[in-house]
């Protein structure tokens, strides 16, 4: 099999969905405008704003307003929906992240001296 046709089969899927990854987005900033969320993970304001919609109906978020923004808040004791995961809390995916993410994160002049 040529490398290209492997390239163009293993890039057309991705272990997190697009709700994950609207979850996560949301975890590192909850002050997000979705037009930030869809830029960063590269679907369209109108898609974050479904999966959004979804993820409140099911409970993982809330929104509030803060003056004109919206600021969210995850519920991370929400449990999985899969029902081989659904003993888990979506907290441990959200941990498992933040924690990559502040080691992979440049430190800041203040935490350097």
């Amino acid at each position: 099999m040529a490398a290209d046709s492997v390239d163009a089969r293993t890039s057309s899927w991705t272990f997190l969905t697009h709700h994950a990854r609207v979850l996560l987005e949301i975890a590192r900033d909850p002050e997000s405008r979705l037009r930030d969320i869809a830029d960063a993970i590269g679907i369209t304001e109108r898609a974050v704003q479904g999966i959004v919609t979804d993820l409140r109906e099911a409970g993982y978020l809330t929104r509030s307003k803060v003056g004109r923004r919206n600021h969210y808040r995850i519920n991370p004791d929400q449990r999985f929906r899969y029902p081989t995961e659904a003993d888990l809390p979506i907290g441990v995916l959200l941990d498992m992240f933040s924690e990559h993410d502040m080691a992979t994160r440049p430190l800041s002049p203040s935490t350097t001296t």
